[in-house]
């Protein structure tokens, strides 16, 4: 999946949008200012939140590694061409999403919940 690939795909999650920032960052958030993903971020890298039981073991993996300053709450970043495979990466976005979504007031989350989640 290419960098605009994800872009595309992560606009295609409910109350999604895309803000640039510190520069040149392509950073999509829900409700506003929660950040679920980063294009280009440090360069070229995509980073995203990740279960915190899993977050360990997708360090491991080869070309996964902590997000700059965002390891502390689980987040991970790769380098194009991604480590992970179309499925699995639209997959793992999702779940970044619904982590997200997860922590906001029961107001907030309505609409944004995903039913296979």
């Amino acid at each position: 999946m290419s960098p605009d690939a994800v872009a595309a795909f992560c606009l295609q999650l409910p109350g999604a949008r895309e803000d640039l920032k510190w520069g040149h960052n392509r950073v999509f958030s829900v409700a506003g200012n929660k950040m679920f993903a980063i294009v280009d971020f440090l360069g070229e890298r995509l980073a995203f939140k990740v279960d915190a039981d899993l977050f360990l073991g997708f360090c491991d993996r080869p070309g996964i590694h902590p997000a700059p300053y965002l390891a502390r709450a689980h987040w991970i970043a790769m380098a194009p061409p991604f480590p992970l495979g179309d499925a699995e990466l639209s997959l793992l976005l999702r779940r970044s999403h619904q982590l997200v979504v997860a922590r906001l007031p029961k107001r907030k989350r309505i609409g944004l919940l995903l039913d296979d989640e």
